[in-house]
């Protein structure tokens, strides 16, 4: 898992491929969000952004 995460981030570092690293880390931290609140009680609340 880190070695996809660190071959990633030299591959949008050597591309210049700035624009995507926003687009990245929101889909992280979305990523995380829901699988850290799947069994809290505001799960109903997160999904309903989605």
């Amino acid at each position: 898992m880190f070695a996809f995460t660190r071959e990633l981030a030299v591959f949008l570092l050597r591309r210049r491929k700035y624009w995507l690293m926003p687009v990245v880390v929101i889909s992280a931290l979305l990523g995380i969000l829901l699988v850290f609140t799947e069994g809290s009680v505001i799960a109903p609340f997160i999904y309903t952004i989605f």
